[in-house]
């Protein structure tokens, strides 16, 4: 090599050079898309969304914070457990240390709430990445999962991003077609994933429906029922499915503490499975996956009973409230098990979004879904619904 030329793998990086390539990222340089950097799954893929920041979004229409409806996400109304809140608050004064990588406490916690052993529990940075995790460590090359869709974005993502297929069968009726989703399993079938409730629409699998299924699947695949809205779902049918269907091998159940329990902001959620299920998982997570005041938020929610009851009659109540006032509306929604509504509008839902968004009301626009003319609407307290439904209303008229 010439004395002239420089070798970057050798010389040490000066102030100069660190300016540069900052002014180089934020021009974009940095950033310009390359696809031969990823596999072709990943480069035909596109960043999950979560919406603009909240704050933000008031300073942007001249809100103050409290007036502002955040109604997009499914969050719990009610907000968190206020015994959640002091466990999680006292439990900063340890943020120095890690926080308890086995989840001892949360584990039997929760062994103990569904009648299962510590072995039993997966616990991740909310279900979502125990979703990820299970893709990761159980769906092989030339394997395939099976879902159904409309429902949850992340099942679909989490393959896609790990190379794998992913099999597609169309609700029925804004239910899960479990007889279609069956002829779709094979000797490919890894994974099978059945939100229940479903999210996007809030319907639900019937218990008789479900133990069909299961019966029909062969018992080396895996089978995920996604329960992150059970504790909302009060229908006589409705399964609960360690309890109905325990028995089954290969059977995962998912549950969250972000809906019913208020703590979205701080990422836990868990699996009910077989041990060996469990110790692979754990084989394959990150250390410490999950932080200390969000164990210790977790572990204090699961003791506020008070809280858990009136999360559930807020839920119940509004639903109630809102598609009475809908009816009104001349509007029709999909009956829910869930803390949301899906709401038919009868015409593309985008200009009614963003007039609701202008006046302070945000809903999730389900064109993302392949629902063009539906809202999904969060279930708030009494006054925030009737705020809702006074705006809708406007927004309809345009």
């Amino acid at each position: 090599m010439s004395s002239d030329v420089r070798d970057d793998l050798t010389l040490p990086v000066t102030s100069t050079d660190a300016a540069q390539a900052i002014t180089a990222a934020a021009s974009g340089f940095a950033g310009s898309a390359d696809p031969t950097l990823v596999t072709p799954e990943i480069a035909a893929m596109a960043p999950y969304s979560p919406g603009r920041p909240w704050r933000q979004v008031a300073r942007e229409l001249g809100l103050a914070e409290a007036d502002l409806l955040q109604l997009a996400a499914n969050e719990n109304a009610l907000g968190p457990s206020a015994r959640a809140v002091a466990a999680a608050a006292n439990a900063l004064s340890d943020a120095h240390l890690y926080p308890d990588g086995g989840f001892s406490a949360l584990r039997a916690a929760l062994a103990a709430r569904h009648g299962v052993t510590p072995q039993h529990i997966a616990v991740g940075n909310g279900s979502n990445e125990i979703i990820e995790l299970l893709v990761r460590t159980f769906l092989g090359p030339g394997q395939t999962m099976v879902t159904s869709w409309p429902s949850f974005v992340v099942y679909r993502l989490a393959v896609q991003a790990a190379g794998r297929e992913a099999l597609i069968a169309p609700l029925r009726n804004d239910r899960y077609d479990l007889a279609a989703m069956a002829a779709l399993v094979d000797s490919r079938t890894q994974l099978v994933f059945i939100a229940n409730p479903n999210n996007p629409t809030g319907t639900y699998v019937p218990r008789r429906e479900l133990a069909a299924f299961l019966d029909r699947i062969p018992r080396q695949v895996i089978v995920v029922v996604d329960e992150a809205y059970a504790e909302f779902a009060d229908a006589p049918d409705y399964p609960d499915a360690i309890r109905d269907f325990g028995h089954h091998p290969r059977l995962v159940v998912l549950r969250t503490f972000s809906k019913i329990y208020g703590l979205a902001g701080l990422r836990v959620g868990y699996g009910i499975m077989d041990p060996a299920l469990v110790h692979y998982l754990d084989c394959v997570r990150q250390p410490y996956n999950v932080n200390g005041p969000g164990q210790a938020a977790a572990l204090a929610a699961l003791e506020d009973e008070t809280h858990l009851r009136a999360s559930q009659r807020l839920a119940r109540e509004g639903k109630a409230q809102l598609t009475e006032g809908l009816a009104r509306l001349g509007l029709s929604v999909v009956p829910s098990q869930t803390n949301f509504l899906v709401v038919r509008l009868g015409r593309e839902a985008s200009p009614v979004v963003d007039r609701l968004r202008a006046a302070g009301v945000l809903v999730r626009d389900m064109r993302g879904y392949d629902m063009p003319d539906t809202i999904r609407v969060t279930v708030g307290t009494r006054a925030q619904n009737m705020t809702v439904l006074e705006i809708l209303g406007r927004a309809l008229d345009g």
